[in-house]
């Protein structure tokens, strides 16, 4: 039938795959695309991936310590994305099981939200702290990260994808 798609049995994802995509992630941040209008934050989409796909290993610890490197790179207020992406892993984790079951873009439909309360948070602390609001354009990032889901999904789970079987008789 053509709605049914296989699922396949996905290979054990390595820590050190984890880490290299947390740091990569990190440097994209890194790039001076701050000014233009719906540049992503990859370090947000990549947390809510692997709060998603391995709650266990990538947790709000490992959310804590992105958003304190992450506030000390922008500058802002100490805290600031720090509190934005421990939500938003708590968030990842505590819908993880629900996603899974989903298509590629009803899982970006279910992140959504949690881009945009995470950036809500940030802009909420940011008009605390200075007083000033950021505009509504500053939530563009959250629908560009959205638009990303598909391909950030396709990229992080490559590795773990098996090869293709042509042996119908093994079980796995």
């Amino acid at each position: 039938m053509p709605g049914n798609r296989p699922h396949y049995i996905l290979l054990p994802v390595s820590p050190l795959f984890i880490t290299f995509s947390l740091v990569c992630a990190f440097m994209l941040n890194l790039l001076p695309l701050g000014r233009w209008v719906g540049a992503p934050d990859f370090v947000a989409l990549v947390l809510v991936f692997w709060g998603i796909h391995q709650p266990r290993k990538v947790g709000i610890g490992v959310a804590f310590v992105m958003g304190l490197l992450m506030d000390v790179h922008d500058a802002s207020l100490l805290g600031e994305n720090a509190l934005a992406y421990t939500l938003l892993s708590y968030l990842a984790i505590m819908i993880h099981r629900r996603v899974l079951w989903f298509r590629l873009m009803t899982q970006a439909m279910h992140v959504f939200p949690l881009l945009l309360l995470a950036q809500t948070v940030q802009a909420f602390v940011h008009f605390t702290a200075s007083g000033r609001f950021p505009g509504l354009l500053h939530f563009a990032e959250s629908v560009v990260a959205v638009a990303l889901w598909p391909v950030i999904t396709w990229l992080l789970l490559a590795p773990q994808r098996r090869a293709v079987d042509r042996d119908h008789t093994r079980p796995i």
